[in-house]
């Protein structure tokens, strides 16, 4: 009987019919002579997966299991025809593909956490050399890309991606960003935009952010700290103190925030932090913000366990698609793990993955599972002779 391999298993979390109907929206097959957009796809996800450093390597892996190709509905590869692929397909299919796949996740979430919690922020993708001075150039002391991500924090799982070029700063692409009334969102000073937290607040869902030392604010009145821990300092509600902060921009915010300022024991200065929750106490305010390191420690697992730090291909086409797939890859592995059921981290899943892409766990298991009863009834059919 068929079973499918670790690596089938995975590529189920892609509906084919989906995935088509974004292929025909952004034409990308249209000049496609036999090797197609799943081709592409499943074989730069299986090198996302297995760790494939160089085209060579990856052609030579994938085409060394041709066995297996047919019931993932693909072919084998030839490096060249990956490589113009990479350069010339239209990388709107990949970008429309991860945020159904963020999507996706993002509902799955709802249906087992009550609260949302979600984590803002970016990491670089440096850039420089030959093919890529063409492109990624900026002006920026970091040419080339930035990737913009939003975590939920609950379930470790992205629910946004945008990348854009380096010198474009956080908040503009934050703007876009749907808000999501109940949820509270946690970022650092790099989202700093009272007009974007006024359009959280009207939203009626909250924030938690670090204020920058020359914010304007005058104090409304003072919370009570009494039963806090020792590093709450103080807890009070502020207002801010212009409405024109400057350059002609007019600050919508006008409703009352909360400061906390906490004790740092390995700085000299206090932390500061703005948030319009009132409910929360002084001492989860300031645990919230502390939760913004996973998504430092998600960007750092990225990084470490998928290819977007040495890219297949030099032109921005294929750098934006290598990435976009690395994301595709993290949430389908997210999926995987769930569909397994498995107590297995999510490290431990990569892991496997990568060294039996193509192993059929439950035919092995049947097979293991038949020769122990023959081996049974063989052991006891001797005792009867005996």
């Amino acid at each position: 009987m068929y079973t499918n391999t670790r690596f089938g298993e995975l590529m189920k979390g892609i509906p084919r019919g989906m995935f088509e109907r974004l292929v025909k929206k952004h034409q990308a097959d249209k000049y496609s002579k036999g090797f197609r957009c799943w081709d592409q796809f499943a074989a730069m996800l299986y090198g996302q997966v297995t760790g494939s450093q160089s085209l060579r390597e990856l052609e030579l892996s994938f085409n060394s299991h041709e066995g297996h190709h047919y019931h993932l509905g693909a072919r084998a590869i030839r490096r060249s025809t990956l490589a113009d692929a990479n350069n010339k397909r239209n990388v709107a299919l990949y970008e429309s593909l991860c945020q159904h796949l963020l999507q996706r996740a993002r509902g799955q979430v709802k249906n087992q956490v009550t609260s949302m919690l979600y984590l803002l922020d970016s990491t670089p993708i440096p850039l420089k050399g030959l093919g890529y001075d063409d492109w990624a150039a900026n002006g920026h002391r970091t040419p080339g890309l930035k990737v913009h991500m939003m975590l939920e924090a609950n379930q470790y799982v992205p629910t946004y991606a945008g990348i854009t070029p380096s010198n474009i700063n956080d908040i503009d692409d934050a703007r876009q960003i749907e808000i999501e009334s109940g949820a509270t969102y946690v970022f650092d000073k790099g989202y700093y935009d009272y007009n974007w937290w006024h359009r959280i607040n009207q939203e009626e869902a909250l924030f938690v952010t670090r204020a920058k030392h020359n914010a304007a604010l005058n104090l409304v009145n003072s919370l009570s700290i009494e039963g806090c821990a020792d590093h709450i300092l103080s807890d009070e509600a502020v207002r801010f103190k212009y409405r024109r902060p400057g350059g002609g921009r007019i600050n919508q915010y006008r409703t009352a925030l909360r400061r906390v300022i906490v004790h740092r024991e390995d700085h000299d200065t206090p932390l500061v932090l703005l948030t319009n929750d009132f409910a929360r106490t002084a001492e989860e305010i300031a645990a919230l913000y502390k939760q913004r390191w996973q998504i430092e420690l998600f960007f750092k697992w990225l990084k470490q366990n998928l290819k977007i730090k040495r890219f297949l291909g030099r032109s921005e086409n294929a750098v934006k698609t290598q990435i976009y797939i690395a994301i595709i890859a993290y949430v389908l592995l997210w999926l995987y793990r769930k569909a397994e059921g498995t107590d297995r981290s999510l490290t431990d899943c990569a892991r496997l993955l990568a060294s039996a892409a193509f192993q059929r766990p439950r035919s092995e298991y049947s097979i293991w599972k038949r020769r122990r009863q023959q081996r049974e009834e063989l052991l006891a059919l001797q005792g009867i002779l005996i």
